[in-house]
């Protein structure tokens, strides 16, 4: 055995509490760390011949790439939509590591029975049907992935082809409706041969980013045939829902899959004043929920629910002697892209047993509460204008006069330190949104974020 790894192995006690020591401090920090440094990036160096060991690599590591990180699991990292990591994630994750599960296969079960236990959990949370069976994926990008690829079989089956045996090119041109298509809904697209082209943008409701849905039946009926409607319930820039029981009624009508991308609206289930948006949730075919925004679970975690888990396995079926059958319940490793993954579940297992529906409803409201105090200070601020209404947990606003994207990022550059916003573009108009999803976050901290623009302005 390598030096360096025997010797590791034999202090390796005292080698985890010195990286617990380093993440606590870290940790500790967060509030007043810089939440984006100004650090340039470290020189690269070659690959060493001969290591260091542990010690060494921790030590060289806190030097070199530490003081560049972002306090991104702090609370005023308010750019995308962001979660933090909750203690209990942080243990879950840690011993995710530990004990170094892929579970992925009955011939090695735990993993996989802990999985389906937290799936129903989440189901539960989000209002869910047992008609709903889900599986852990990386992030909203591959869930959203995962219900278009099963959208595809479905159209095939419609068309009596299995797309999955025969090919997209077997499928012929599809037509995918949305009103405010999230960017990873084109890219999906394009990943599975659809076709970025194949998404067709739908009017929305005057003033809205939700899909006007009488402008969605004319498309409807003019897609001369089945096709996919991808629903928005959360869009990025201003939280707008659609309305979910007007288009899952739709269906009576006409022929299409219903793909609702909640990447983190769904969320909205866990407050009384907003969970009727999600009302008809579970009328979808697909549901994409990303747990490490508002669950505050380590990246990359996400969840992809469907009805039709027989299509789910007619796509992502990998036949090999050494996997687990297909059967009535099948292996995981049937159910998304991976063969193999850690055991993503354990985290979440871990937060929602520690700290259960009420204290991720406080989480939920808490970061409701921040977002109206900093969307309040929006509007009372001379030299700001408050672009939507804030109807969850996203501020969207731009600069009262001569809004460039110039300006908003030279705006942004500067408040990096106390507060990160990222850029965005509403109706033509440049702006910043600033998204409220960390568990650490508090009024005090949107107030801070306030203070720190009015300053620069």
């Amino acid at each position: 055995m390598d030096s360096h790894l025997a010797g590791d192995l034999a202090r390796l006690p005292a080698l985890l509490d010195s990286t617990r020591r380093r993440a606590t401090t870290f940790l500790d920090g967060l509030a007043e760390r810089p939440v984006v440094p100004a650090w340039p990036a470290p020189e690269p160096t070659a690959l060493p011949s001969t290591g260091i060991g542990l010690e060494g690599a921790l030590e060289e590591f806190a030097r070199r790439w530490e003081p560049g990180l972002s306090a991104s699991a702090g609370p005023r990292y308010l750019g995308f939509v962001t979660g933090g990591v909750t203690p209990a994630a942080l243990a879950g994750d840690w011993l995710t590591a530990t004990v170094d599960q892929n579970a992925m296969s009955s011939l090695d079960p735990t993993g996989q029975h802990l999985e389906r236990e937290t799936v129903g959990w989440l189901r539960e949370l989000f209002g869910l049907s047992p008609a709903h069976q889900g599986v852990f994926v990386s992030g909203a990008t591959m869930s959203n992935t995962v219900g278009l690829a099963i959208a595809r079989e479905w159209l095939g089956e419609s068309r009596g082809v299995s797309v999955a045996d025969a090919g997209t090119a077997a499928l012929g041109p599809v037509r995918v409706l949305s009103g405010s298509a999230h960017s990873s809904i084109a890219k999906a697209l394009s990943m599975l041969g659809m076709g970025r082209d194949s998404l067709t943008t739908v009017a929305l409701l005057p003033g809205r980013e939700a899909v006007d849905p009488a402008a969605l039946e004319r498309a409807l009926e003019q897609a001369q045939g089945p096709c996919v409607v991808v629903a928005n319930a959360g869009t990025v820039n201003t939280v707008d829902f659609d309305d979910l029981r007007a288009v899952a009624d739709l269906k009576r009508r006409h022929a299409f899959w219903l793909h609702v991308d909640a990447a983190f609206g769904a969320f909205a289930a866990l407050s009384a004043e907003h969970a009727h948006l999600l009302a008809a949730l579970d009328q979808a075919d697909s549901v994409c929920v990303d747990l490490h925004k508002w669950l505050n679970v380590p990246y990359d975690s996400a969840v992809h629910f469907t009805r039709r888990r027989d299509l789910q396995a007619r796509v992502f079926q990998n036949a090999a002697a050494y996997l687990g059958p297909l059967g009535d319940t099948p292996d995981l490793v049937h159910l998304s892209p991976e063969n193999s993954r850690r055991m993503r579940a354990l985290a979440t297992w871990f937060t929602l047993r520690a700290y259960g529906r009420e204290g991720h409803k406080e989480i939920v409201e808490r970061c409701l509460a921040c977002a109206r105090t900093l969307g309040q200070a929006v509007e009372a601020t001379a030299g700001l204008r408050l672009l939507a209404p804030v109807r969850l947990n996203v501020v969207c606003f731009t600069l009262e006069h001569d809004p460039t994207s110039q300006r908003l990022a030279a705006l942004a550059e500067a408040a990096a330190p106390e507060v990160f916003l990222t850029p965005t573009v509403l109706d033509g108009v440049p702006a910043l949104r600033a998204a409220f999803s960390n568990w650490r976050t508090t009024p005090s901290d949107a107030r801070r974020a306030a203070d720190t623009l009015r300053r620069l302005l």
